[in-house]
């Protein structure tokens, strides 16, 4: 797992109690899958149930320079179904997305944002923030 950012508060975040759906557009085809709430955090990167959290859990190279600790915005994604189940983001996290490119009311940095799980969630990586050159993830 990545380590934590000494500059910013911890932030708390309601898990999932209940498995939900959730698909992430991503190299022009959706990946769907349910996620187990006993299988959270998977170990990698971000909040433990976060959006990177899960995709690198699902071998989904989602971009994260920072390695997940709030500190760059490599990790945007726009939530296109289910935001409202997704934790509010917090200043922190809204001052980093200032600096992606793109930016919407429905984006996210994917270290932060985790999904409830009271709903399925939609989650589009835009085509820009994939890194076509980046090497192959280790495991």
């Amino acid at each position: 797992m990545a380590g934590t950012n000494p500059y910013i508060s911890a932030t708390l975040v309601e898990k999932p109690t209940q498995p939900y759906q959730i698909t992430i557009l991503f190299e022009d085809e959706p990946h769907t899958f349910t996620v187990d709430p006993n299988e959270i955090p998977y170990d990698r990167s971000g909040l433990p149930g976060s959006i990177l959290d899960i995709c690198e859990g699902h071998h989904i190279a989602l971009e994260h320079t920072c390695g997940g600790v709030l500190a760059c915005s490599t990790c945007h994604v726009i939530v296109r179904e289910g935001l409202e189940s997704c934790n509010e983001a917090t200043d922190d996290e809204l001052d980093q997305l200032e600096e992606a490119p793109g930016n919407t009311a429905r984006s996210r940095l994917g270290c932060q944002c985790v999904p409830n799980g009271s709903r399925s969630v939609v989650i589009e990586v835009p085509l820009w923030n994939r890194n076509a050159v980046k090497e192959t993830p280790h495991d």
